[in-house]
């Protein structure tokens, strides 16, 4: 039976060139193929496709390689400067609802598409008697390449499809890879995130009453303490899958310096005429005055920083922020959140919930987070 091909990546022209060298240097055959978008009859990039058999040692090539890390000046050499999307996965349906409103936000901004997955290799202990250590070591390392075999099937399943919906329109022909990593998934992705350094990272929950069984729900929100990039969460009963198609955002504010530093980096994604931004303020006490002077303020302030889109503002009072949000966001069609958090040490982390991770288990509305 034939060898069938699969997709590696989707890369420029130049990268694809050296990651072919490289591969080639290594006794892997790289097939080329031009992506052309199908729009403006222009290349979108060129597909690598290799030996589905020759996957597992071409990924450990470019990671032992260390190929296009954003850590190696040479990479900025050959780098195209387009901005970059990170999206972790585990190959749930709305991982790839992720991957769609990640493709899409990519050709607006023109940016490319970097895929990873974190799988884990459960750890055996080895304070065994020799023979016996013996033994277990050989199950430890048929159990290991067991799981390498399903996860590189997995993300060639995902890789297949997501070239399906490019082939079919569905998804636009956008740069993209995959990296596959070993670990706790956490910190893999925030230690990759450190060194791809990209924009935005994307990443697919469950809904509401499905959380308390949704493992990358609760790493999303393990990632959103760790990093300081944008991260948005898409829980998978999502309605959009285009960001011109966001029409409402509910922007979370405590009228502090941060707050506009957050604005600025949300209105590099959402700045079009027709998305509308309700600044939101919530607090537990009755409204005065002076709150109302900071809301008027700050709205002045951003309409003449944004003169292109509508902003009003909103203030809940109530002693019950999340229920009252709720009800706003239901009320005013709301389409994301956003909202800026500050970096918290584990103790806080433990014991004092954050706001964004108690509204990424309590709601399903897609969470902007940014970190002021």
């Amino acid at each position: 039976m034939a060898d069938k091909l699969v997709t590696l990546a989707i890369h420029t022209n130049e990268k694809a060139q050296i990651l072919k060298s490289v591969l080639e240097s290594e006794n892997i055959s790289v097939l080329m193929e031009d992506v052309g978008d199908q729009n403006s009859n222009t290349s979108a990039g060129v597909r690598l496709r290799i030996k589905e058999s020759d996957l597992p040692k071409a990924l450990n090539v470019v990671e032992s390689r260390n190929l296009f890390s954003y850590s190696e000046p040479e990479t900025y050499r050959t780098d195209d400067g387009r901005k970059r999307i990170l999206v972790p996965v585990d190959f749930s349906d709305y991982s790839l609802k992720a991957c769609r409103i990640a493709f899409n936000l990519a050709k607006e901004i023109k940016a490319k598409v970097k895929i990873i997955h974190v799988y884990f290799n459960p750890y055996y202990p080895t304070a065994l008697p020799m023979a016996e250590a013996f033994a277990y070591q050989g199950k430890e390392e048929a159990d290991f390449q067991n799981i390498l075999e399903r996860v590189n099937k997995d993300i060639q399943k995902l890789c297949n499809t997501i070239d399906e919906k490019i082939a079919s329109g569905e998804f636009p022909p956008i740069n993209y890879s995959y990296v596959l990593k070993e670990g706790l998934p956490e910190e893999e992705i925030v230690a990759y995130a450190k060194d791809y350094k990209p924009a935005l990272i994307v990443m697919g929950t469950r809904g509401k009453d499905q959380k308390s069984a949704d493992l990358i729900g609760s790493v999303t929100a393990e990632v959103i303490e760790m990093t300081g990039i944008p991260l948005l969460a898409i829980p998978e009963r999502t309605s959009f899958t285009d960001f011109h198609q966001v029409k409402n955002i509910s922007f979370l504010t405590n009228f502090s310096q941060r707050d506009l530093v957050s604005f600025a980096a949300m209105m590099e994604f959402f700045n079009h005429e027709e998305v509308k931004i309700h600044l939101t303020h919530i607090e537990d006490k009755k409204t005065d005055k002076w709150t109302l002077i900071k809301l008027e303020g700050i709205q002045s302030y951003f309409e003449k920083q944004y003169s292109n889109i509508k902003i009003d503002y909103k203030l809940i009072s109530s002693t019950d922020s999340l229920v009252s949000l709720e009800q706003f966001v239901e009320a005013a069609n709301i389409d994301i959140i956003a909202l800026t958090t500050a970096k918290r040490n584990l103790f806080t982390r433990m014991f004092r919930p954050s706001v964004s991770r108690k509204m990424l288990f309590q709601s399903d509305i897609p969470l902007f987070v940014l970190r002021g």
